[in-house]
C-alpha cells in the first residue's frame, strides 16, 4: 500500500535541521509544520530532546532531491512513495484459551446459561474464550458432545477469573433490572469454599511430590516427633 505521509514529521524537521542547509520554509513544508516551528527547532526551543530521524534511509527522500532544494530556496522537496504498512487497530475476538483447557469450555457456558441466564453471548465468549455458535448449540442443546457436557464452574476450570466473572454478572444483572437474592452471598461462599479446596489440593499434591507425604501426615510425624523430644 503506497503511502505519501510523511513519517515523524518533527523527528525528520530535527534531522534537516541538522545535516542540510535547507531553509526553514522548505523543510516547513515538507514536514507539513509552520516555519516558526522549524525555527524553534532550530533554536531548540521545539522538539527537545527528540532524535532526528533520516528521510533518506526511510526511503521517503533522495540526496539528489536534498541538494535540488539546497540550490534553490524556492525549490519544494517532492516526498516519495513508500510502501509503508499501515497499522491497523487490533481486531477484537474470543479471548485466547491454552489447548489444555479448551475442551472444558462446554462444561462452562453450559454452568453459565444455567447459573447466569442474564449474561449475553458476547460476555459469555470475552469470559471464556469462545464462539457464538458453540454457545447457540448448547443453548439449543444440538452441540455433538451434549450428552457428555457437565457445568462446571469456569473459575475453577481456571477459564477466568472471580473478580472478572462477579463483575460481568453484575453489569448483566443491573441491566436486566435483577436484584440480588440473599442466597448470592451464600452460593458466594460456597463458590469460595470450592476454590480453597481445589487450591489446598493442588498444594497437597505438590507437598506428596516433593517430601513423599502429604502435610497433615508430615505435620502428625512432626508433631508426634516433638512429643517424644519433649519426653
Amino acid at each position: 500500500m503506497a503511502n505519501t505521509q510523511l513519517l515523524m514529521p518533527k523527528a525528520t524537521a530535527v534531522w534537516l535541521v541538522d545535516n542540510t542547509s535547507l531553509s526553514f520554509e522548505q523543510i516547513a513544508a515538507f514536514c507539513g509544520l509552520h516555519p516558526l516551528e522549524v525555527q524553534g527547532v532550530a533554536d531548540g526551543d521545539v522538539a527537545g530532546g527528540i532524535m532526528g530521524v533520516n528521510p533518506i534511509q526511510n526511503g521517503q527522500l533522495t540526496r539528489e532531491e536534498i541538494q535540488s532544494g539546497e540550490a534553490d530556496p524556492s525549490y519544494r522537496l517532492k516526498m516519495l512513495e513508500t510502501k509503508v504498512r499501515v497499522p491497523t487497530a487490533k481486531r477484537k475476538g474470543p479471548r485466547y484459551t491454552p489447548i489444555s483447557r479448551r475442551n472444558e469450555r462446554p462444561g462452562a457456558i453450559k454452568w453459565l446459561l444455567r447459573n447466569h441466564p442474564e449474561l449475553k453471548d458476547a460476555q459469555i465468549m470475552r469470559l471464556v474464550g469462545t464462539t457464538k455458535s458453540t454457545i447457540a448449540t448448547i443453548r439449543d442443546k444440538s452441540h455433538w458432545n451434549i450428552a457428555n457436557i457437565q457445568p462446571k464452574d469456569p473459575v475453577t476450570l481456571g477459564l477466568c477469573a472471580q473478580r472478572e466473572l462477579d463483575a460481568l454478572v453484575a453489569a448483566a444483572a443491573k441491566k436486566a433490572g435483577i436484584v440480588a437474592s440473599p442466597d448470592d452471598g451464600k452460593i458466594a461462599g460456597e463458590r469460595a469454599q470450592l476454590i480453597e479446596q481445589l487450591q489446598a489440593e493442588r498444594v497437597a499434591a505438590a507437598h506428596i511430590a516433593e517430601h513423599g507425604a502429604p502435610p497433615t501426615e508430615l505435620g502428625t510425624a512432626q508433631q508426634q516427633g516433638d512429643a517424644l523430644f519433649r519426653r
